[in-house]
């Protein structure tokens, strides 16, 4: 198990790297948070590495999601003693949705914080958590 998340992150790595190298060279100092706002033409491929992105978050967002989404549902059967059915999926996950919407909508200089949020979450989410799972 070891080997093949090395080995992912290093396909990760080798196709986001190439793409900040680029940016940077191309834009310096002011690349923009999200390169594709810089980027004026082709529109068609630009629209298209925007869904891309789209169906990137959707996907990965549920993944991240899941921990949380097991700690309030048990944390929300204990202190309520109700069953955990449907019903309290759909509530609990909902109320979590829309509350990372309130976040990421409130805050327009989001942007900026992204990169220390990302940076500070993504090591234990990525490398610890997952590989002290695999070692439980």
């Amino acid at each position: 198990m070891w080997k093949g998340a090395v080995l992912a992150y290093f396909i990760n790595a080798a196709c986001y790297f190439p793409v900040a190298f680029i940016g940077y060279w191309a834009f310096g100092q002011d690349v923009a948070d999200n390169v594709l706002v810089a980027l004026e033409r082709p529109a068609w491929l630009i629209a298209t590495a925007n869904m891309m992105v789209v169906v990137h978050v959707i996907g990965s967002y549920h993944v991240y999601a899941m921990p949380v989404f097991d700690i309030l549902e048990r944390t929300t059967t204990k202190r309520l003693s109700i069953s955990n059915g449907l019903v309290l999926r759909l509530i609990v996950r909902s109320a979590y949705v829309a509350f990372t919407l309130l976040v990421g909508v409130t805050f327009p200089f989001f942007g900026d914080l992204l990169g220390f949020f990302g940076g500070f979450g993504f090591a234990p989410t990525s490398y610890f958590v997952s590989l002290k799972s695999c070692t439980i």
